[in-house]
């Protein structure tokens, strides 16, 4: 009799789980840094997985990005909802007072708004994460972290602990972890989380379309390949959600952290303040110093109330040359809090006219340039990313005319039924049945 229970209440406990598991959602979270909307939009772009999401689900004409529109604070924003201003990831390189050391933002701790990977985790579910920046340390249960120029620490936060020797043994059988900046290398990785752990979210970081998009500009044999291999590397991914017996309750989505335009020219606005003895040197002997990011630069005073050194800084530009002023877009302080920028420079610069900003302080402040950048203030066509949903609830052949990076929080917030207040984004309308 005993026996009998212990079977009866074993298949009740049993079904109990099969019926959680059957009822559990997924949202698998894919960016593609340099992710432009005409990957997916023109036919010239050899992109096979992304034309059919584009069939099958939802697309964005266009995704605004943040003020600068570059990768660290863009893709912060897309896992807490909210700008750089509030989640305090303002650059992907930090500006740092009295020196140039380099430092980069990496850490989770660094993050000052709550994010989906903890609203997640409190609601009791899995979160895995791959390459994602700022997020050594985050509350995951799988993660290799992107820390850019530290690539070194990459294996001592990536975890469970020995999770880079299990990847190396498992699945690529070398001595050495294969190059993640080829994206099918992350692809693969990604594949084997999701089987392993058939997370209920996770997010995916592929990085090798802006590298190329850096070295070429927007188009170019190089690009081609990459975002090739990038459409290759989500084929490889859907494919890991159908072989986990997941597809029908998951919402994949493919997005990116901005665009690129194509670079002519290089200033370097410090060599104009050095010129005007404001920049002796960035290692303590200066009262005005231009932080570069890309194509845009934020211009920081020594002393924030130091007024008379602001005045002089914007009496120099105003007195450019038009040959030089071409290149300048003045980004004032009031635009710079509407968009959520970091609150703490003075006003913005954004390029023009095929110019892109640069650090150093020395030689001639107008230089020629090759290849593609961002960060420009984003509103533009060129600098909006781009945006894929398929899934369950989504409609087929949906098209979003605009919408914001904070918006694929709430889209992600509202398919696993979670809540978190300090989110600023909206769900598209048009996007679900």
């Amino acid at each position: 009799m005993k026996k009998i229970v212990f079977i009866a209440l074993a298949c009740v406990a049993l079904s109990g789980i099969c019926a959680h598991a059957a009822n559990e959602k997924h949202v698998i979270l894919i960016t593609i840094d340099g992710f432009r909307p005409d990957f997916y939009l023109e036919k010239e772009w050899q992109t096979p997985n992304l034309h059919k999401m584009v069939s099958e689900g939802a697309s964005a004409y266009g995704v605004n990005s943040v003020f600068p529109s570059i990768t660290y604070p863009s893709h912060t924003t897309i896992v807490t909802g909210v700008q750089p201003a509030s989640h305090g990831v303002f650059y992907n390189g930090m500006f740092e007072p009295d020196s140039v050391s380099g430092k980069i933002y990496w850490d989770f701790s660094q993050i000052t708004a709550p994010t989906l990977w903890q609203t997640a985790k409190d609601a009791g579910l899995r979160v895995t994460s791959l390459n994602w920046p700022v997020s050594a340390e985050a509350p995951v249960l799988f993660n290799i972290p992107d820390i850019g120029g530290r690539s070194n620490l990459v294996a001592q936060y990536a975890y469970p602990e020995g999770i880079i020797d299990t990847l190396k043994n498992e699945l690529f059988h070398t001595a050495d972890l294969p190059d993640l900046g080829k994206d099918q290398n992350s692809a693969r990785i990604a594949a084997w989380a999701i089987g392993r752990y058939r997370p209920n979210f996770m997010t995916i970081h592929l990085f090798s379309v802006d590298h190329f998009e850096h070295m070429a500009g927007r188009h170019g044999s190089v690009v081609e390949r990459a975002i090739e291999d990038a459409d290759e590397s989500v084929g490889i991914i859907r494919k890991a959600i159908r072989d986990a017996g997941i597809e029908d309750s998951t919402l994949l989505i493919v997005t990116g952290d901005h665009g690129f335009g194509d670079v002519s020219v290089s200033v370097q606005p410090n060599v104009w303040l050095a010129k005007a003895g404001l920049l002796e040197n960035p290692n303590g002997k200066w009262k005005a110093r231009f932080h570069a990011a890309g194509g845009s630069a934020f211009l920081f005073l020594k002393d924030k109330r130091d007024t008379k050194t602001l005045s002089r800084v914007k009496a120099l530009l105003a007195g450019l040359s038009p040959d030089e002023k071409r290149y300048l877009r003045e980004i004032t302080p009031v635009e710079m809090k509407k968009i959520g920028a970091d609150p703490n420079a003075s006003f913005a610069l954004s390029a023009l006219n095929g110019a892109s900003f640069g650090n150093g302080y020395k030689g001639e402040a107008i230089n020629s340039g090759k290849g593609g950048t961002h960060g420009y203030y984003p509103d533009f066509r060129e600098i909006q990313t781009g945006f894929l949903c398929v899934g369950h609830g989504v409609k087929e052949a949906a098209t979003i005319q605009e919408m914001n990076l904070r918006d694929i929080t709430a889209i992600v917030l509202k398919y696993l039924d979670l809540q978190m207040p300090s989110s600023q984004g909206e769900v598209p309308s048009g996007l679900f049945e």
